[in-house]
């Protein structure tokens, strides 16, 4: 798919679709009062159905600042989006033989051959035993690793991990295989396979990634997943030509609840990183992460591109906690870029399992993720619709915004 320009524009009258119009344009004007009373400095949403963008919004800013505004080449740091990614790119070696599902990670990274689990104790002298079962790929793919973020602020783990400088990234000059050994020496927070826990599984994942396929996360991504999907504008830096493309990152204000600029973590992504993070390192925009969903949506297909077997979408995408369980009651009561209730966790994304549990319009197969600067997607196979939201606000757990915009998409609905 070489020379392909990703477009951002309406494709279809949202009639022809089962959508409403005018039901739609409610997005819009939710989300521009967000804008208007300093929540959000600006936004952009896209809506799809059946292969076709029905509905893109924009308001606000990219920069409020330097006053630029968004647009549809606006630059976003996508964070946890980024995870789905590398989920796909395991499966693509799965596929390919070079990784089995039930492979011990010490296959690839031997220094999580001797792992110790976390029992009691403080931070600063943990009580541990060892792993009565090997970490496996699985337990990567799908958080029930043991492993976690040191930003968590919940357990001694999340505390061990910032002792080590792992916090919201990694220290200076580590690359991803010196803090996956870093990771493997610390302990874990339970027995893989005994929780679920929102963690650096998936930086993991991305050395996995690098060792079975003898290429860097980066050469990969490029190579196997983003050209031939045409995401021409996505990566793990901005370059010096695109920097005016790029959004600004904020913050709340404790006090006011008005956006202020995060500039020490959003200008991390003007140098190359010498991590390369498969957890939350990169960059995109709207029309690059909607090829990605319509890559999935279509079953691992899109313009005669083929990433993945229909069946291992199926897969990926189906609930693989035991017994059926959700976050609420198999994963930690903690921080996590999907709702808990009614909603399971496969290869690396949620996926919903009982809309009635979650209080949110959604449907049973929906499957999704979000990044820590309050973007979002959802893919759902039943209604044939994405759904896409772009801002730059961190964390993500300050305002509902994915649950108003489900909302907001599902009554548009009308067929």
């Amino acid at each position: 798919m070489s020379g392909f320009v990703a477009e951002l524009t309406p494709e279809i009258d949202p009639s022809e679709v089962g959508l409403d119009a005018d039901r739609l344009s409610r997005i819009d004007r939710h989300f521009q009062r967000y804008v208007e009373d300093g929540r959000l400095a600006g936004w952009s949403a896209v809506v799809t159905r059946g292969g076709k963008i029905a509905h893109v919004g924009m308001h606000g800013q990219r920069d409020a600042e330097a006053d630029l505004p968004v647009q549809a080449d606006t630059l976003w740091r996508i964070y946890s989006m980024t995870k789905p990614i590398t989920s796909v790119a395991v499966m693509m070696l799965v596929e390919e033989g070079l990784i089995e599902l039930n492979d011990p990670v010490s296959r690839y990274i031997p220094a999580f051959g001797a792992g110790r689990v976390y029992i009691k104790g403080s931070a600063m002298k943990p009580v541990t035993v060892p792993i009565t079962e090997p970490m496996r790929v699985w337990h990567l793919l799908t958080h029930t690793s043991g492993l976690t973020y040191g930003f968590h602020h919940t357990h001694p783990t999340d505390a061990i991990y910032r002792a080590h400088g792992y916090e919201w990234g990694v220290p200076k000059g580590v690359d991803l295989a010196g803090a996956c050994d870093a990771w493997a020496g610390m302990p874990l927070a339970f027995q893989p396979s005994a929780e679920w826990n929102y963690s650096v599984s998936t930086d993991v994942l991305g050395r996995v990634v690098e060792v079975a396929s003898g290429q860097s996360l980066d050469e990969f991504f490029a190579q196997r997943i983003l050209e031939p999907l045409g995401m021409t504008d996505t990566s793990f830096s901005v370059s010096e030509q695109n920097v005016e493309r790029l959004a600004a990152l904020y913050s709340p204000n404790p006090q006011t609840g008005r956006f202020i600029r995060n500039k020490a973590m959003g200008d991390a992504v003007l140098t190359p990183p010498t991590c390369l993070s498969g957890g939350g390192g990169l960059v995109s925009t709207a029309a690059d992460y909607h090829r990605f969903t319509q890559m999935l949506l279509n079953g691992g297909e899109l313009d005669g591109t083929r990433l993945l077997g229909s069946r291992t979408v199926d897969y990926m995408t189906q609930n693989h906690l035991p017994g059926g369980a959700d976050l609420e009651e198999f994963g930690r009561p903690l921080f996590a870029e999907s709702p808990l209730l009614g909603t399971g966790f496969g290869l690396g994304f949620s996926v919903v399992i009982d809309a009635a549990e979650g209080k949110v319009l959604s449907s049973p197969g929906e499957f999704a993720w979000g990044g820590a600067a309050s973007t979002a997607f959802w893919v759902d196979p039943a209604e044939e619709l994405t759904a896409l939201f772009f801002t730059q606000l961190l964390p993500s757990s300050t305002h509902p915004i994915r649950s108003q915009l489900r909302t907001l998409v599902y009554q548009a609905v009308v067929d």
